[in-house]
């Protein structure tokens, strides 16, 4: 298969639970006792699990582009591995909206909504790591890969982000704040952390 149509399809399943995200940001209408104010004010864990959702959601996106993009060759293992991917990033939604629901409803109920969400991410890096050991253990498919001596360094750096995900669902039955901080603050891990290198682009000779 060509890489374009895997990166399409992918892009479009990221687009898609994107969107899915934000179905979810509504307040009641009009009438009753209250002010759009009040309602917006009590509806706030929506707003605070759609941003660490949708950014989580972008920052894939961002990593498996620039992971694709140094792809030469697809092959069909690496299909089947993209897409236990995307069914995990597609399911995101629905504990982002679990989690918005049960978050400040306290007891169990919003400690397990807390570890289903914080265990969806698990989810999605696991996923995400047999996407990143077959690059690493498929030279001949890359543009640009790894030096042999740089991929144990780079395993750890990018293996190292799972372990607080694992920390986050087993606080979560202690505390559904703290599993929801630790699952914001390993998304801004992973804006920097960069294991692969970005291929680089021939300049086109001058005329």
């Amino acid at each position: 298969m060509d890489r374009t149509r895997l990166e399409s399809f992918s892009d479009g399943v990221f687009a898609v639970a994107i969107t899915l995200l934000a179905l979810d940001l509504t307040v009641a209408g009009p009438g009753g006792p209250h002010s759009l104010l009040w309602k917006l004010g009590q509806h706030w864990p929506a707003f605070v699990a759609y941003l660490i959702s949708f950014f989580g959601i972008g920052i894939i996106w961002v990593n498996h582009h620039a992971m694709m993009n140094n792809v030469v060759a697809v092959t069909r293992p690496l299909l089947y591995i993209n897409l236990a991917l995307l069914a995990v990033v597609v399911a995101i939604p629905f504990t982002t909206s679990t989690m918005a629901d049960y978050l400040t409803a306290g007891g169990q109920d919003s400690r397990v909504a807390a570890a289903m969400y914080a265990g969806i991410f698990e989810l999605m890096g696991l996923a995400f790591s047999f996407v990143f050991e077959w690059m690493l253990r498929h030279d001949e498919c890359l543009r640009d890969p790894l030096p042999a001596t740089a991929k144990n360094s780079a395993r750890l750096r990018f293996y190292i982000g799972q372990i607080p995900y694992l920390i986050a669902i087993g606080l979560a039955f202690l505390s559904a704040w703290v599993s929801l901080a630790i699952v914001g603050v390993v998304a801004v891990y992973y804006i920097f952390e960069r294991t692969m290198p970005i291929p680089s682009v021939p300049r086109r000779s001058a005329r």
